[in-house]
């Protein structure tokens, strides 16, 4: 389907939905997924209805939640992107809620979303929605985007988490959900509430206490490498930032500061590029300081990360 601009800043206007009389179970029992939804059980995602809409929208106050919108019928690719988001769901244990919203099966939530086309993956954050993604990516890909997303939440103070969801349990946002608190590692307290508060060298020195005590801790040193990542950043003009860099492109403060701002916007193979670039034209310990440089937005974004793999390929080849 041809692909539209997407954007509703504000919050979701619910009145486009009617209030039908709620349909009974599918034929497979409570669990099955209704309007031909995924098959594969998540006990962090659900089938979304006219019933349990907002209930689903106001559960984004605890914790992110993914709506996206698919139709077999139409465009079977779709129902496939939500398939893979439904599986994902589950690694996240709780960190975002998946909600399957079936054009066909529920056109009115489509109208009151104001959907231009399919698939459509849409983040909603405090009942407010942001597109995500307009396009089917492999299931490796998206695990990648998702990781980055909740990293990105993370450094703003954001960590909260979905109770998991059984058959027959409370819809979100129902009773049983307001009574419970969202769940925060313990370890990482500390650091998340200075990142809420805007403390951020609070947070870094929190997040190297981790770092230190436990050198393995590899979710300590992602948060560690990103909240340096926006002490360095803080305050920082973006366009003066790259006029500055694109007229000194062998300046090692230039560059990897614009490296750091393409890795807050998103942009992270530009990042990595821009750095490994700079390796290449650069010798002794400026070429050195750029490397250290890098390695340290490796960590940050996860050594396991297909991008980060592809990075240090390229930037093996540039050392030697």
């Amino acid at each position: 389907m041809t692909q539209q601009p997407f954007s509703r800043p504000g919050a979701i206007d619910l009145s486009a939905l009617k209030r039908p009389a709620p349909t009974p179970p599918p034929p497979g029992g409570a669990g099955a997924p209704a309007g031909g939804g995924p098959a594969g059980a998540s006990s962090y995602s659900l089938q979304v209805t006219e019933e349990n809409f907002q209930a689903t929208i106001e559960a984004s106050t605890t914790a992110p939640v993914l709506l996206v919108f698919y139709s077999r019928t139409r465009m079977p690719e779709s129902g496939t992107l939500a398939d893979d988001l439904q599986t994902l769901s589950g690694e996240f244990e709780g960190r975002l809620l998946v909600g399957l919203v079936d054009i066909d099966a529920a056109p009115a939530i489509a109208q009151a979303m104001q959907i231009p086309s399919i698939p459509l993956v849409v983040v909603v954050l405090e009942g407010r929605p942001m597109p995500l993604l307009q396009d089917v990516v492999p299931l490796d890909e998206l695990r990648t985007a998702l990781t980055q997303v909740l990293q990105q939440l993370t450094t703003q103070g954001i960590t909260g988490r979905h109770q998991p969801r059984t058959a027959g349990a409370a819809t979100p946002g129902g009773e049983e959900a307001e009574d419970q608190e969202p769940h925060v590692d313990p370890r990482y307290a500390a650091a998340q509430d200075a990142l809420g508060e805007g403390d951020i060298d609070g947070a870094v020195a929190e997040y190297q206490k981790l770092v230190d005590a436990n050198p393995a801790d590899t979710e300590a040193a992602a948060g560690l490498a990103m909240a340096k990542l926006l002490k360095r950043t803080q305050g920082v003009d973006l366009q003066q930032s790259r006029e500055a860099a694109a007229a000194a492109p062998d300046d090692l403060d230039a560059q990897t500061l614009v490296a750091d701002l393409d890795m807050l916007g998103g942009h992270v193979d530009d990042a990595f590029n821009r750095l490994i670039d700079l390796v290449r034209r650069t010798a002794g310990d400026e070429r050195n300081a750029a490397r250290d440089h890098l390695l340290g937005l490796f960590g940050a974004v996860g050594n396991d990360d297909p991008r980060v793999l592809r990075a240090r390929q390229k930037l093996a080849s540039a050392l030697f």
